[in-house]
C-alpha cells in the first residue's frame, strides 16, 4: 500500500479521536479513558510535529509529540504518540507515519524521542525497535486502567545520530 503523511489539520479531529478511541478500547494503548475535546487534546501536545497518516484521503493514522520535560536543559526531548486504525495495523502504516516523523523530529532539533508503552502491547514495541527505539526502562504499576488494573510500562528511547551529537 502506498500512504501519504501530512500535518494534521483541526478538521482532522473527528478521524483521529476515532482512531485514538480504538486504541482506549484496546487497553493497550492510553490511561486515558474520558473523552478528551480538541482544545484540550490540542493544549498537550506540541504545535510541530503533529501528522496524520492518508490512505485516499482517509485518515489511518496521527503521531504527535509531546514536550517530555519542563526544564530548558531538555527542550529537544520529546515524547510520541503514535496511532494506527486497527483495520491497517500490520501493513507499513505504523512504521511510514513513526519514521516521518522521526525524520520531522531531527529537523526541528529533537535530539531524544521517548514512548512510554504498555509492557504487554508487543507490536507497539516492535514497531518502536524498527524505527531505532530501544528499551531503556519498566515501570511497574505505573497507573491503572480503566478497569481499576494496575499497569506496567516499558519506556523506550531513540536517540538521533544527528541531533545533539557535539
Amino acid at each position: 500500500m502506498e500512504y501519504k503523511v501530512r500535518e494534521m489539520k483541526e478538521t482532522d479531529w473527528k478521524a483521529v479521536y476515532d482512531i485514538y478511541y480504538q486504541g482506549m478500547k484496546s487497553n493497550l494503548a492510553t490511561f486515558k479513558v474520558e473523552r478528551p475535546t480538541y482544545k484540550e487534546f490540542d493544549q498537550e501536545r506540541l504545535q510541530k510535529g503533529r501528522f496524520v497518516l492518508l490512505d485516499n484521503e482517509k485518515v489511518i493514522g496521527w503521531t504527535t509529540l509531546k514536550q517530555a520535560y519542563t526544564i530548558p536543559e531538555y527542550r529537544g526531548v520529546a515524547e510520541v504518540s503514535i496511532y494506527i486504525a486497527n483495520d491497517y495495523k500490520g501493513k507499513g502504516a505504523g512504521s511510514t507515519l513513526l519514521n516521518h516523523l522521526i525524520v520531522f523530529s531531527e529537523k526541528a532539533g529533537f535530539w531524544t524521542l521517548e514512548a512510554d508503552i504498555f509492557a504487554n502491547n508487543y507490536g507497539s514495541q516492535r514497531l518502536h525497535e524498527k524505527s531505532g527505539f530501544r528499551k531503556v526502562g519498566y515501570r511497574e504499576k505505573l497507573g491503572k486502567d480503566q478497569y481499576g488494573k494496575w499497569r506496567d510500562t516499558v519506556l523506550m528511547e531513540r536517540r538521533s545520530k544527528k541531533v545533539g551529537r557535539d
